[in-house]
């Protein structure tokens, strides 16, 4: 199958959309599929041979860490040249709108997959007047696929509830061969303690962004002087956190990739994940095959990953103390033994390989019936011919 992945977000950048599509990518090109990946331009033109089409891009000013490309003819013009049996758009918002247009016109095959929380976001920008226009602007863009995907039931149901039609789940998974207890390094540990490997360290990997409401760890870092935080990751908010946070037992790494990332999960104590927007928070999957104990705010995808008390510690975002009750109970060597080893057998259970297959059972689905519309379209065509 030939199929063009059109998506707001590749390499170089670091997030759970670009790690998920990086699998993908590899297992439909391991299994004979001819791919095709048309992103925002940041220096990658190739992964793994498979080729990176670049679309010019630039700053937006209410994310400025992060380039965005804009609707380009360009997509238009791959596609005639490429011909795709099918089109996948991934989170359309910007460049995907090209994605979407391109695709309807060309009348190809399209699948939309929905990853992330942008009306939501509203709130933590001080736009909260925009979330009704944003989920209009995603709604209409998404109906216009022939099938839309997003990563958790929850999500599922309040796409469902606010009008999207055809939903579908798309299983999450982790690279448990590239994480694991046995990552564990001590020079990792020195780095992410600041040289005070001894302390209990609370490691956050992820975009440093308002939304993920980051600030609240500070609640447990002033309740004892034996814990510290190393976030790892950037962002727009960073600047911000260095502030909040100055005076505290913080470590700000930037991002981490490869070997390193696997030894900062390892080498931590807990992992600490506060943000309730998320679609999924595919970092849960990854701590949890690191044998790290995960304590998350309550919200649907969060309940969907971890079992509390078995797997990782839930605790209620809006009361005050909650997290710092959660990661006392953590602190338990008992109960963090139990969670720990719990964790990592549940995560090992997942792998790339099923969501793969999945999505591309997914894209045979939609080629095929798209396939016998347009017959029965041509054999209605030809009977009103006759008649």
């Amino acid at each position: 199958m030939k199929i063009v992945i059109i998506t707001e977000t590749f390499l170089p950048s670091t997030d759970g959309i670009v790690t998920r599509l990086c699998a993908t990518i590899r297992w439909l090109r391991e299994n004979g599929h001819d791919i095709t990946v048309i992103a925002p331009d940041l220096g990658v033109y190739d992964f793994e041979g498979v080729r990176v089409e670049g679309i010019p891009a630039r700053y937006f000013f209410l994310y400025r860490s992060k380039k965005l490309a804009m609707p380009n003819r360009k997509v238009g013009r791959l596609l005639r040249e490429l011909q795709p049996d099918l089109v996948h758009v991934v989170n359309p918002a910007v460049l995907g709108v090209a994605g979407i247009y391109y695709g309807r016109r060309h009348r190809l095959p399209m699948i939309a997959s929905y990853h992330t929380q942008i009306p939501k976001y509203a709130d933590y920008y001080r736009l909260p007047f925009l979330k009704p226009v944003l989920w209009w602007w995603f709604r209409t863009l998404h109906n216009r696929a022939h099938l839309n995907l997003c990563t958790s039931q929850s999500v599922l149901d309040e796409l469902t509830a606010k009008g999207f039609r055809s939903v579908q789940l798309w299983k999450r998974g982790v690279s448990s061969d590239e994480f694991g207890p046995d990552h564990r390094n001590h020079d990792m540990r020195d780095l992410l303690s600041n040289g005070q490997p001894g302390k209990t360290i609370l490691l956050y990997v992820g975009r440093l962004a308002a939304e993920k409401e980051i600030e609240r760890i500070r609640e447990v870092l002033e309740s004892s002087p034996r814990y510290c935080l190393a976030l790892v990751g950037d962002g727009p908010h960073r600047a911000s956190l260095e502030a909040y946070f100055q005076g505290t037992n913080t470590t700000f790494t930037g991002f981490m990739h490869g070997e390193q990332l696997s030894q900062a999960y390892a080498s931590s104590d807990m992992f600490i994940f506060p943000s309730t927007t998320e679609t999924l928070g595919l970092v849960i999957l990854e701590a949890m095959a690191s044998g790290l104990p995960v304590i998350a705010g309550i919200s649907g995808p969060t309940c969907e990953q971890i079992e509390d008390g078995v797997t990782g510690l839930l605790y209620d975002t809006g009361r005050p103390g909650g997290l710092t009750e959660a990661v006392s109970r953590a602190a338990d060597p008992e109960l963090r033994e139990r969670i720990s080893g719990s964790a990592s057998n549940a995560a090992r259970r997942f792998g790339w390989s099923e969501p793969s297959a999945q999505l591309l059972n997914y894209y045979q689905h939609v080629l095929k019936e798209q396939k016998e519309t347009a017959g029965g379209a041509g054999r209605r065509e030809l009977a009103d011919e006759d008649a």
